[in-house]
């Protein structure tokens, strides 16, 4: 494992063909991820969205380029190669069709910045302490995608796990891996070590909530503050009936703790009952009634 480690920062003869390889590879991959709705809300679909993951290959095509302007050009055509595949090949699948290119805009602007980051990057081989400062930005980065994906975790057991694994390994191994002098590999994976603990502990006392109006008053769903509700399972969350001064009228609100399946129970003041299915995950929600013989009548 060690040794696999050690090659993957710095003993692998990256030409230019295994580069160009290398990225077509992951700019299929994303796509494919991005396409199949089965890793849709997984730990596989995070790659389609935010940085960990292109981190390494970065830092992966840094450690093993020859000079400066090496890296800069292999982290350049890397990005510039992957980047655009991944949104041609999602376009016959998706609604958008060519307008799915319109988010390309924001990887473009990071693809030009690939340029001089794998320029500076390069001097991370120096293996001197200001390297380590060069490469602590990196590990800001992956300690924010570990911060959000540990959290999506905690509220989407046990999906993200493997993205939250993968974040906090990460922020430990760079410094260890990149760098030769003993001090600077211990000191920085000491503190990529605190940052990962402060991170989860953080957000085991603070764990998420999903806050959100599940329904209103109207004439599909008819209640006020006479009415109660709640939900079969309390574990996933808390739901009450509030009036909203703006909406002018009684809302339904739930402060959703974890993901899953459950029922909403509304009990009116004369005992009478309606019951919902009810479907929670990370950011939406689906709620269905479930109608009587009566209802069908």
């Amino acid at each position: 494992m060690v040794k696999a480690i050690k090659k993957m920062f710095g003993g692998i003869n990256l030409t230019w063909p295994k580069l160009i390889v290398s990225a077509v590879a992951a700019g299929v991959f994303t796509a494919v991820m991005a396409i199949i709705p089965v890793f849709q809300d997984t730990s596989f679909i995070t790659i389609t969205a935010t940085f960990e993951v292109w981190i390494l290959f970065g830092i992966i095509i840094i450690m093993n380029s020859k000079s400066n302007m090496d890296s800069a050009l292999k982290c350049f055509v890397f990005f510039l190669i992957s980047q655009p595949l991944v949104y041609l090949i999602q376009v016959p699948f998706s609604w958008q069709g060519w307008n799915l290119f319109g988010y390309y805009k924001y990887w473009f602007v990071w693809t030009v910045l690939c340029f001089p980051m794998g320029y500076i990057g390069y001097w991370m081989k120096k293996n001197k302490w200001w390297g380590y400062l060069i490469l602590l930005p990196m590990i800001v980065m992956t300690a924010g995608s570990y911060s959000t994906y540990f959290a999506d975790f905690l509220f989407s057991m046990p999906r993200y796990i493997l993205i939250s694994l993968f974040c906090a390994c990460a922020m430990i191994i760079y410094p260890a891996a990149i760098f030769s002098n003993k001090k600077i590999k211990t000191v920085g994976a000491v503190i990529s070590v605190v940052a990962v603990v402060a991170i989860t502990v953080i957000s085991l006392i603070n764990p998420p909530v999903y806050s959100t109006e599940i329904m209103g008053n109207g004439e599909e769903h008819q209640f006020d503050d006479s009415y109660t509700v709640y939900l079969e399972d309390s574990k996933y969350g808390d739901v009450e009936i509030r009036y909203d001064e703006g909406a002018e009228d009684y809302l339904l609100h739930a402060d959703f703790k974890r993901a899953g399946d459950t029922t909403l129970t509304l009990v009116s003041p004369t005992g009478e009952k309606e019951e919902y299915d009810l479907h929670i995950e990370r950011t939406k929600y689906t709620v269905t009634r479930r109608y009587t013989e009566e209802d069908t009548k």
